[in-house]
């Protein structure tokens, strides 16, 4: 594996179609309206900062890691940041690809000033919440509210 060339590099538009396909691997869906919105958003010229990455092998798409940055919104004063999705492509997958983006997108908030990072786990995504905790990710003192409209 070591003798793969990776780049981390930021998501660009022309990811869409590898990014669908590999969400569409773990989630058994079809997202592709929302990531089509979501990188119309990262992608804006008004957009705070594209902080969402993909990491290349051997110039093949192996995952990504989308977030953003916030400075002082939710009546949050500090800047924070979120990951709100990550992705390994399944042929890719125990590799390392996710904590290299995780660590890559970690090294750019520092750089960007940010204080924390946040982002929301099912509670029973056992997996998912083992990898976050593996990260140096731990609960939070915020309480996420939900409210099911019927």
């Amino acid at each position: 594996m070591s003798d793969q060339k990776r780049v981390m590099r930021v998501l660009k538009k022309e990811d869409l179609n590898a990014i669908v396909e590999i969400d569409a691997a773990g989630s058994k869906q079809n997202r592709r309206e929302y990531y089509e919105r979501k990188l119309e958003g990262v992608l804006n010229p008004q957009h705070n900062i594209n902080s969402s990455l993909v990491c290349e092998i051997d110039g093949k798409i192996a995952g990504f890691v989308m977030g953003d940055v916030y400075f002082g919104e939710f009546g949050i004063p500090e800047s924070t940041a979120t990951i709100d999705t990550i992705g390994v492509d399944p042929r890719f997958q125990n590799r390392g690809v996710a904590s290299e983006l995780l660590d890559q997108f970690m090294m750019n908030m520092k750089a960007a000033g940010v204080k924390k990072v946040y982002t929301l786990v099912n509670w029973d995504d056992f997996a998912l919440e083992k990898f976050f905790s593996r990260q140096r990710f731990a609960p939070s003192k915020r309480i996420n509210l939900e409210y099911t409209v019927s």
